[in-house]
Formats: C-alpha cells, structure tokens, sequence
C-alpha cells in the first residue's frame, strides 16, 4: 500500500511517498481501508522533531492522526463493528498511522459516521473536534451564561470550538480576519475582534474561560482578559505538569519537564489569578460519536477549507503550515 513516511526529523524533506506492507491488526483492532485523512498542526511539529520530549517514534513510521473509512477486517475480540461499516477515528498518539491507503485502529477509537456525512468532511472532525470538546466541556466546564473567549476562531479546532461553546450555552468572543469574519458569525460567535485592526486585550474582559489556540503573545494576553480564578487552556503553548500526569499518563520525570518549561507561563498566570493548563487531547471513540450526533442533529457542522489528492499530501501540509487555512485541509486516498 502507499503511506506518508517519517525518515528522519526535519522539514519536509524528511518525509515521503512510499509503499510498505499493510498493518496487522491486533485482537483489539480494526483494520480501516482509509478514503480520507485531515491535516492537523501536530503533524508538521511531529516532522520537525518538536514533540520527541513527549513521543519519540522508532522511524520510519507512517504518519497521520485521523482518518475515515471503511472497516476491511475485524480483530477477534472487535465485535462493534463489522466489515463495510463507514467509521472515523482518531489514530493513538504513540502509533499514528493515517496517511496511508489502510491503517489498523483500536476499536475503543473508533465511531461510526452519521448518514449524512462523506469521508472527505467526516476525516476533519475527530481531533480537532474532540480537542474542543474537551477543552470546553471538561476543562473550562462552560456552561449556559458562561463568558469565553476563543482566539483564533476560523481555523481547524477554533471552527468547532465556536460551535460547541454554543452548544454549552457559553456567549463566544472570538479573534478573526475580515477574511474570516463571516464564517465565524456563521458558526455562531456573539462577538468578532478583528485582530488586524484591534488589539484584543484592549477589547476583552471579564471571560469566564479561554480557549487559547495561537501561543506566544496571544496566550499570554489571554491571563489579562478572564476574571481572576479563571482557567486558560490551550493547545499552542507549553505543556505543564498535569499535562504530563492527566493528558499523557507519564511519570514524574516528564512532570519535572514540563514544570521548568512552563514556570515562566505559569508564573504569569498566577500575577493575574488564573490558572494555565495546555491540553493534549485523548482519542475516545465514545465522544467522537456524540459529535457524530450532534452533525447528524446540525448542531456542528464541520469545516472543510481545501481537499487535496493524496499524491500532494506534501502541498496540503505546506499550506497547512502557512497558516492561511480557515477550517481543515484533508487528503482523499484514490479511490
């Protein structure tokens, strides 16, 4: 079969087109015959070696965290599904996986698609989808009347974060382009700064919560904005202990890591009162399927900015890598 390989850590150079065997799939797996992948941040920063403190792969390895398909086989202790059923998945962190024409996926990662959802759209949901469900729901725990404000709304997980901040009942300020303005108000934000032309910071106060998806400068003008005993979660920044303990299931040495790299962020976070957490998402099959009903409800609707062939898998990364995407970019296997 064809698959994205890894070779070594570096630009895209690094990485390239080739055919290897297909997976086996485990007891507990199933095995996807892959019709589309989505593109995601974390694959240009697993490429370029900026996450080996946290995952180090034995390489080459094939890479790629999401995808939808079909089931082509079943291991012996999967009896969820069956061959033919049309599913997505977020693949495991330490596996990856989905750039490739078939990838053998645990089963407990897995949810099958709502009716009305084709391959292409279905791939872009499952990390960033679940990336924003857990922020809001389980970190910042939004609720009707919350105040929250999400800073970079019209990319891959900032057009989901808008929706489901809505489906909690939150009131949503969110940072855009003129470019991006319409989509945002389409999906659902109260209140859109146009960060070309305003400095948020000046603009913001009192939120309850905030969803930081940028880094740098932005998450840490996030402290000033939310009330004093807020949380400020983000995925674009340094991981900090509990990341360590909570989202990766590692020892102490790790936490240590991660306690000296964020000390500078969290120590600026306590001057304002608040709390900073950076969240690595978790694969789950069963939250993944109450977003697939919650599309199948057209109370999310997924965001699709360019479909690549998967022959140009290394044009629709360096496009990702651009930063000019609103919503996701994803790859179609030849089918």
């Amino acid at each position: 079969m064809q698959a994205f390989l890894l070779n070594r850590y570096g630009g895209p150079e690094a990485t390239e087109l080739a055919d290897v065997p297909r997976p086996v799939p485990g007891p507990d797996d199933v095995l996807v015959r892959v019709h589309a992948a989505g593109l995601n941040p974390v694959d240009f920063k697993t490429r370029d070696g900026m996450l080996k403190v946290v995952q180090r792969y034995d390489l080459p390895v094939i890479m790629g965290n999401e995808l939808a398909g079909t089931v082509e086989s079943c291991g012996a202790n999967v009896t969820a599904f069956k061959s033919g059923d049309r599913i997505f998945a977020r693949v495991p962190k330490d596996r990856m996986g989905a750039f490739a024409e078939y990838a053998a996926v645990p089963a407990r990662h897995i949810a099958v698609l709502p009716p009305s959802l084709d391959f292409e759209t279905a791939a872009g949901v499952p990390l960033a989808g679940l990336t924003a469900l857990q922020a809001l729901r389980d970190e910042l725990q939004l609720k009707p009347g919350s105040r929250v404000f999400i800073p970079g709304g019209a990319g891959g997980v900032g057009t989901f974060a808008i929706q489901i901040a809505k489906w909690l009942g939150a009131d949503v300020t969110t940072t855009a382009s003129p470019r991006g303005r319409a989509l945002v108000e389409r999906l659902g934000a109260d209140r859109v700064i146009d960060y070309m032309t305003q400095r948020f910071e000046d603009e913001v106060r009192d939120m309850d919560g905030a969803f930081d998806l940028i880094g740098g400068d932005t998450l840490e003008k996030c402290f000033g904005v939310v009330k004093p005993g807020a949380t400020v979660v983000s995925v674009a920044g340094m991981p900090e202990p509990l990341t360590a303990r909570k989202d990766l299931s590692r020892g102490p040495l790790l936490a240590a890591i991660f306690w000296l790299a964020s000390f500078g962020l969290r120590a600026k976070a306590r001057r304002h009162g608040v709390t900073y957490r950076y969240l690595f998402m978790h694969p789950s099959g069963s939250e993944l399927a109450e977003l697939a009903q919650l599309i199948e409800d057209k109370r999310l609707e997924p965001v699709i900015d360019r479909i690549f062939p998967f022959s140009e898998i290394g044009e629709a990364i360096a496009y990702l890598e651009s930063g000019r995407a609103k919503g996701k970019v994803i790859v179609r296997m030849a089918r």
